[in-house]
């Protein structure tokens, strides 16, 4: 089994200490429900379903009967009121600490360094910026981007996708590009993706004011539909997107960094 450092999911955690136990006794749920003081004998299977949560009270029972102690037990209960947590400015919070935790016992979270390239956009501007700018300093990548961004956030920038391999130095200040693609499959992931797409449409908005309309192109249809057509709108969207992408890669000589932000929601409940 997996150290609990390398899960970001409570429920996974639980069923794959349930599987491990079972494959060396007759371990069932009864019993696991049993030695945790659980009058229900589906309690915990509910729970690993996510058809039901933890409670704080049934947390120290779980752990205990897991052998969890020290900082694998705070561990766990971060990743517990991570799994539960609603909101995304608290689970934010909650990861946070699990780094720091993490950190202070001299082990890592997989994926943490993935989840910190997708919480900033301006990790995937200075992905493309800086190659196009050899022998810059970090002061002057930022004096280039539109948006407000520090000297010390574009070095911490270019400190991460070197580390990530997503840049490689090819002189002094100088950097190129790699060929490597994130990829992960992290229960934290979709949060700081959430986090990015906030902030790059709140670049947008600010780009209504301070980009001359000549250089943007930004507009917007409200239209009525039924499931059917949405489904055919969003493969539309999805082939649209592929096409500029290939278009893109078929630039030989960049001279500025575009974002591009396809948003397809729902103004309304259903009628």
């Amino acid at each position: 089994m997996k150290p609990i450092i390398e899960y970001q999911d409570y429920r996974r955690y639980m069923q794959d200490f349930y599987e491990e136990r079972k494959k060396k006794s007759a371990f069932t749920w009864r019993e696991f429900s049993k030695i945790t003081g659980f009058s229900s004998p589906s309690y915990l299977k509910l729970v690993c379903d996510g058809k039901s949560s933890l409670s704080r009270v049934g947390l120290p029972r779980v752990a205990s009967a897991m052998g969890l102690a020290g900082f694998e037990y705070d561990y766990f209960e971060l990743l517990v009121e991570f799994g539960n947590a609603k909101d995304d400015e608290k689970k934010k919070a909650i990861f946070a600490e699990m780094k720091r935790v993490a950190k202070e016992h001299k082990v890592r979270i997989m994926d943490a360094d993935t989840f910190t390239y997708y919480e900033s956009s301006v990790n995937s501007i200075v992905r493309e910026l800086a190659p196009l700018m050899p022998g810059a300093l970090p002061n002057e990548i930022a004096k280039k981007i539109k948006h407000n961004y520090s000297a010390q956030q574009v070095r911490d920038a270019l400190s991460l996708l070197t580390k990530l391999g997503l840049l490689q130095e090819s002189g002094e200040n100088a950097y190129q590009q790699t060929d490597k693609a994130l990829t992960s499959s992290s229960e934290a992931i979709p949060l700081a993706v959430r986090s990015m797409h906030r902030e790059m449409a709140d670049l947008a908005k600010e780009s209504l004011d301070k980009v001359d309309a000549s250089e943007r192109n930004i507009s917007g249809v409200t239209m009525g539909v039924d499931a059917e057509t949405l489904a055919r709108i969003t493969e539309e969207v999805n082939i649209c997107r592929r096409r500029i992408i290939a278009l893109a890669n078929e630039c030989k000589s960049i001279d500025r960094v575009y974002r591009l932000n396809l948003q397809l929601f729902p103004l309304t409940e259903k009628v």
